[in-house]
């Protein structure tokens, strides 16, 4: 028989709330991934979605690309404020918004190779996770500068899309990789620390949304940058 919630100590109540804010995080996380990865694949194999997307200037992809920036902004900046259904919604559809901008990567790269790095990028995934779980360091300074390398990343891919190098490109993925791997480890640190505190409440749902999102932008940097320096191209 299942144990009533009545008959718990306060220090197993906190050890079991900490436990379903993670199991909510990764929950996030796992749908989102499985989201995206339709929503590219139902782009990349869709004639019409795909012209949309990609056809002309790829003026369809910068509307996508700005809609996510947008709805990061958005998730951000009013999650204490919205509903939790509103706030998994959004995370639902920037899910999905970023599957199509991701669709162009089946019809670039062998989808063998696809697979392939997708299974490496979860190994690594998940091994910086654990890491960063049950590592007694503080990674709160290593944060700061992984932080600050990110906007260093954001400012090397925009002089690249005017210089066009292939060799900037291949250092800026393989430093993303470096950087993001690092930044899986601090994000999954500072979700378990903020699981202790967890106590069931909206607030912490929403949190965990947020989590799940910061996880999420984990993987795919890893999994993108993996698949740019040793993907197999069609």
């Amino acid at each position: 028989m299942p144990v009533s919630t009545t008959a718990l100590t306060k220090k197993e109540k906190l050890a079991l709330e900490a436990r379903k804010f993670i199991t909510r995080v990764y929950a996030w996380m796992a749908v989102a991934l499985i989201v995206s990865a339709v929503s590219a694949f139902f782009a990349a194999g869709s004639e019409a979605a795909f012209k949309l997307i990609w056809g002309g200037r790829h003026i369809g992809f910068y509307v996508l690309v700005a809609v996510e920036i947008l709805l990061v902004i958005i998730i951000s900046a009013s999650l204490q404020k919205i509903p939790v259904g509103f706030a998994g919604f959004l995370f639902v559809l920037y899910s999905i918004v970023n599957g199509l901008t991701l669709s162009a990567i089946f019809l670039v790269f062998d989808i063998h190779s696809i697979g392939i790095v997708f299974l490496i990028s979860a190994g690594m995934f998940v091994a910086m996770s654990l890491y960063g779980r049950f590592t007694k360091q503080d990674l709160n300074s290593a944060g700061r500068y992984l932080m600050m390398a990110v906007f260093g990343l954001v400012i090397l891919a925009v002089v690249n899309l005017l210089l066009k190098s292939d060799i900037l490109q291949w250092i800026i993925s393989l430093v993303t990789l470096v950087v993001f791997i690092g930044l899986t480890a601090y994000d999954t640190n500072k979700i378990v620390r903020a699981s202790q505190l967890a106590d069931g409440s909206e607030v912490f749902k929403k949190a965990a949304i947020y989590g799940a999102l910061e996880l999420y932008l984990d993987f795919l940097n890893i999994f993108l940058s993996l698949l740019n320096l040793f993907g197999k191209k069609r």
